[in-house]
């Protein structure tokens, strides 16, 4: 039996028409979608076949504009090489910034706790109330925003 080595890409979000404060109107599969259709148009078939088979969006924070990617070991690097290249989800305009490629969730876990700690400290003297303060920081530590359904999809 082989076994598949994967490794998972962080990815910052950024958009410079809405404000940092402001959640991302942000769809996962979206974004999927999106990531293969400029791996599709940069790298051919081949990259999209060779990609594809491995290929989850596993995380998707609208508030933090944060993701992680899951790609198999070798072709990550037609995921990674495509990120920068994408300026439009849907419709809205967006530049990425790959974060972190790491290979366990595990660890890509660590870094975005201690990323989104950072954007918290970052974003608290903003606030004004406490009940604000407590809603952005169950926002920014919520590790279960994952599209399940787009996980089932690319199984079967």
């Amino acid at each position: 039996m082989v076994r598949f080595k994967n490794r998972y890409i962080t990815v910052e979000i950024s958009s410079p028409l809405i404000p940092e404060n402001k959640p991302l109107s942000l769809k996962s599969k979206i974004f999927h979608e999106t990531v293969l259709e400029k791996i599709q148009q940069l790298h051919g078939d081949f990259g999209v076949g060779a990609v594809r088979s491995g290929f989850l969006t596993k995380y998707c924070n609208e508030n933090t504009r944060i993701a992680i990617l899951r790609a198999r070991h070798g072709p990550h690097k037609f995921v990674s090489s495509s990120l920068p290249f994408i300026t439009k989800i849907g419709k809205l305009d967006v530049s990425l910034r790959t974060l972190h490629v790491g290979a366990t969730l595990k660890h890509s876990f660590k870094f975005i706790l201690k990323h989104q700690r950072a954007y918290l400290d970052s974003m608290w003297p903003k606030l004004k109330t406490n009940e604000e303060r407590k809603n952005l920081e169950a926002a920014v530590m919520d590790f279960t925003k994952t599209d399940v359904t787009i996980n089932i999809d690319n199984i079967a």
